[in-house]
């Protein structure tokens, strides 16, 4: 049954999560010479920094590092070019169905029951993701106590590698003008900035459909002071207890390689030197308490030796909540990626995709239901059948390779308030932490999401998307779909008076925009510093108290670059 789901959630995704175009990326990958197979790392080295994990952010970090100093990278994953199912769009959702050991995508399911995935590659997420490019609002950094200009300065030594603006044909202009019809106010075309209103943003895809990940800006590195060790999994942080110093000092780190070898990279000794946790939103509060820093409670349960008592490690965890509509369209329509978002004044983003292909693994027989809702073309109105209510993962199924005309809109929640937490399973860092998100349980959330999904229902009726739906099919017929897809683990209300607040519950799907678990001022100061011990930091998602913009990468990158030269003005200031 679970590997059932999973086959239909890899499907499914790919509708969802908007990777449709089958260009192939371009074989002309960056060879970067310092990049290698853990196998071939000396038994020890010494650096002036380690960066554990070659993600989203680790990556820019790195490269900014290693302009003034040594810098070893540490990344459990492989790498992104060569990799058909990385490298060529088409082949998407196979990265999401392989659960080998060596998968670019590792796959979890939350306490939720909400089924996730974690970047397990170099580049990180932006290896894997939808490649929507936008900015965090001037509010967000202002909260964050960042600088201004540096924000800018970095954002831009990002964008001239990676960002790109998209081609919008007609189904996604569509989407625009029905949000702009909707009152999702005013047409802001586009831009990378963060504006109340809808905007076209930007893509990690460019005009050839390549996709440029993080891992493209290790082009900025000097490949004299830095090495990339694939393959490489820390299995924990090493520290002192140095005379003259009232607290733990991190000195060194032991990581195995994909046969087992085990090597231990220690810091040059000096008081700049550092190790920077760049894990992700769950590798880091994870590594943080298999090497002793978390609530004592629960290392000691697991006979882990206690460095910190630090019970904030873990907590906060969130994952902005999704929820969508599938709109079948009676035209052609284009391939598109996440282009167009409208940006609301009540918390709420609303983005688009067309041209879905998401059938290849969700059976081999056709689904009489799925194809009279998408190919009828009569006039009579369409109700769900009965027997749609108890349907199973192996009755979802249209043609095999046939391509639905159609796309989806979807809202994701800003922030959100609500959050939940990260524990350990085991002692075993390749496992995947157990984590609880509590989709919904502040009510202002709730309420996020049905005025989105109003919107988009409102979108969907407008004068300017008309034509790209079939007027025969009500709106609760568009809800129906959703409920009765197996969309996760949790359990279901089939109803004909469903209610949109319970829609949203049974439905909830995860934007992969999850975050937590090291939070600025409750794990780490706003330098990133880690609080209660020396010479460690955690740069990345699991910092933020909320997902930055619409989409986060943009500013995860930016945050790798920010970092990267504020460390370096302290070392050499």
């Amino acid at each position: 049954m679970a590997k059932g789901f999973w086959t239909f959630f890899g499907a499914f995704l790919v509708g969802i999560l908007l990777i449709f175009n089958v260009s192939c990326y371009s074989e002309r990958a960056p060879y970067y010479t310092f990049v290698k197979e853990a196998t071939s790392a000396p038994a020890v080295t010494s650096y002036d920094y380690i960066v554990i994990g070659g993600g989203t952010a680790g990556c820019p970090l790195a490269a900014t590092l290693s302009q003034n100093a040594t810098v070893l990278v540490l990344e459990r994953g492989g790498s992104p070019y060569g990799n058909p199912n990385i490298t060529n769009i088409g082949n998407f959702v196979t990265s999401l169905l392989d659960t080998s050991p060596t998968s670019p995508s590792q796959p979890f399911t939350s306490k939720d029951g909400v089924f996730n995935h974690r970047a397990r590659v170099l580049g990180g997420g932006s290896a894997l993701n939808a490649g929507f490019f936008s900015f965090a609002s001037a509010d967000y950094v202002k909260e964050a106590g960042w600088n201004r200009r540096l924000v800018d300065e970095s954002y831009e030594w990002v964008e001239k590698v990676v960002a790109f603006e998209p081609t919008v044909r007609e189904w996604q202009s569509a989407v625009s003008d029905g949000l702009i019809e909707a009152g999702v106010l005013p047409d802001n075309g586009f831009t990378y900035e963060h504006l109340y209103g809808t905007k076209v943003g930007g893509t990690i895809f460019d005009k050839e459909g390549h996709r440029h990940t993080a891992a493209d800006l290790l082009e900025y590195a000097d490949p004299r002071r830095i090495v990339v060790y694939l393959g490489a999994t820390v299995q924990k942080i090493l520290f002192s207890y140095n005379p003259g110093r009232s607290r733990p000092e991190a000195y060194g780190v032991i990581y195995k390689d994909s046969n087992g070898g085990m090597h231990k990279a220690y810091l040059v000794k000096s008081s700049k030197s550092e190790i920077i946790l760049s894990a992700g939103a769950l590798g880091s509060p994870q590594l943080l308490m298999l090497s002793g820093i978390g609530p004592a409670h629960h290392l000691q349960a697991h006979g882990i030796e206690v460095v910190v008592d630090q019970p904030m490690v873990g907590q906060g965890m969130a994952d902005n909540p999704m929820n969508v509509l599938f709109i079948p369209s009676p035209l052609p329509v284009e391939v598109s990626l996440v282009q167009v978002v409208g940006i609301t004044r009540f918390g709420s983003y609303i983005e688009a995709t067309s041209g879905l292909s998401f059938l290849h693994s969700w059976g081999h027989k056709p689904s009489e239901y799925y194809s009279e809702l998408f190919l009828n073309q009569s006039d009579q109105p369409f109700t769900v059948p009965r027997e749609a209510t108890s349907m199973d993962s192996e009755a979802i199924n249209f043609v095999t390779n046939t391509t639905i005309r159609g796309g989806v809109i979807l809202e994701k929640i800003d922030g959100p308030l609500s959050s939940g937490h990260l524990e350990l399973k085991n002692t075993d860092p390749d496992d995947n932490p157990s984590v609880t998100f509590n989709y919904f349980k502040e009510p202002e959330d709730l309420n996020k999401c049905v005025d989105g999904m109003n919107t988009i229902i409102n979108v969907v009726n407008s004068e300017a998307f008309s034509k790209f739906r079939y007027r025969h099919i009500p709106t609760q017929a568009l809800i129906d779909i959703i409920v009765n897809f197996p969309v996760n683990l949790r359990p279901r209300h089939v109803s004909a008076a469903i209610s949109m607040e319970q829609f949203c519950v049974d439905t909830v799907m995860t934007i992969w925009h999850y975050h937590g678990g090291c939070q600025v001022g409750r794990v780490v100061d706003h330098e990133y510093k880690v609080l209660g011990v020396d010479a460690l930091r955690v740069i990345d998602g699991s910092t933020f108290r909320g997902s930055p913009g619409t989409n986060p990468q943009a500013t995860v990158m930016m945050l790798g670059r920010y970092m990267g030269s504020r460390i370096l003005h302290d070392r050499f200031s």
